[in-house]
């Protein structure tokens, strides 16, 4: 298993920006796809992008495309989003996850069931 703990998120108005942190521990780190999810008030949780072990693939959900950017820093035991031109419907908690195996895709981990880890979550609110 693999320890995820998510930070960055906040409040900030449409338009701005936020990048989010979730660090690793507990597995070797850069073996595994890494994604993150977000969970709306009253809506499923989402997929929103993923990113393979070496970095050079990533794979996002449409609605975020040309706005988001993951990225990690295997060295560090991190993973990031980069979230540009946020809009009052990108408010939800957002999740790190880690994939299963290492088999697992990028978009693979756009099913839930191929999520092995999760963060707690970290609020993102944007007002409009």
């Amino acid at each position: 298993q693999v320890q995820l703990v998510e930070s960055g998120g906040g409040l900030v108005q449409a338009g701005g920006s936020l990048r989010l942190s979730c660090a690793a521990s507990g597995r070797t780190f850069s073996s595994y796809v890494m994604g993150w999810f977000r969970q709306a008030p009253g809506k499923e949780r989402e997929f929103v992008a993923a990113i393979s072990w070496g970095g050079s693939t990533t794979y996002y959900t449409d609605s975020v495309k040309g706005r988001f950017t993951i990225s990690r820093d295997n060295a560090k035991n991190t993973v990031y989003l980069q979230m540009n031109s946020l809009k009052p419907e990108d408010t939800a908690v957002y999740y790190c996850a880690a994939g299963k195996s290492r088999s697992t895709t990028t978009q693979a981990m756009g099913v839930h069931t191929n999520v092995g880890s999760w963060g707690q979550g970290t609020q993102v609110t944007v007002s409009s």
